[in-house]
């Protein structure tokens, strides 16, 4: 990201931090990413992209306490909230499309409802792969069902996360309709030398997630 979009990105949610938690909305996803990511045996370290205040950790932890978990957030404020509600995983701070680890270093990688905010989801999702061991997979959240017609097209600015669907616009653009659909999301993996696994839907009043697992292509 450029250093306006990350200060952008950085800002909102900053200042949506203390508030973050009390959505039922986000707590049920976290719950529902933590059952579809684990539902695959051979899981020790896993790495949440966008991580947030942590909510997903949290709920892998709640499933399975042995894990060993790693968060990345642009956002301070989030991952102060994240180190006070889970002390005993890692929260780093830093750009999720440059991750700084090792290669082969997780066995699961996950990112609920953030990919539509990287500006280059094609360099994100490299990331995964690269950070990834042999037989390790990623696990996505995304927003189904957008209409671009209603955000002035791909790529309009709009605020991220639960109530995307007419809210308040953001000072930074979203890409949500890249990944709206199982297909979508796989034409952008591939770019990625990932392949959708597996797919299934969640839905919690107006909103409908996409959750799907990714994995090396063979190919």
């Amino acid at each position: 990201m450029t250093d306006d979009l990350l200060s952008a990105v950085r800002a909102r949610f900053d200042g949506r931090a203390g508030e973050y938690d009390e959505s039922a909305m986000h707590r049920g996803l976290a719950a529902a990413v933590a059952a579809f990511a684990l539902a695959g045996a051979g899981v020790h370290d896993v790495l949440d992209v966008g991580t947030g205040t942590g909510l997903v950790l949290r709920a892998l932890h709640d499933e399975r306490p042995a894990l060993r978990l790693t968060g990345i957030d642009l956002s301070h404020g989030m991952l102060e909230v994240a180190r006070g509600a889970l002390p005993g995983a890692v929260f780093v701070e830093a750009d999720a499309t440059v991750l700084p680890f090792a290669d082969a270093s997780f066995d699961l990688v996950t990112c609920a409802t953030s990919l539509h905010l990287f500006p280059d989801a094609r360099a994100a999702m490299s990331e995964w792969a690269r950070v990834l061991r042999p037989g390790g997979r990623a696990v996505t959240a995304t927003f189904g069902d957008v209409d671009p017609s209603q955000h002035g097209g791909p790529g309009a600015a709009v605020a991220p996360g639960h109530a995307s669907h007419g809210a308040a616009a953001a000072a930074y653009p979203t890409h949500h309709e890249l990944f709206r659909t199982p297909e979508l999301l796989a034409e952008a993996a591939a770019l990625a030398g990932l392949d959708v696994a597996r797919h299934e839907w969640w839905t919690h009043g107006d909103d409908r997630i996409l959750l799907a697992e990714l994995r090396p292509s063979a190919r």
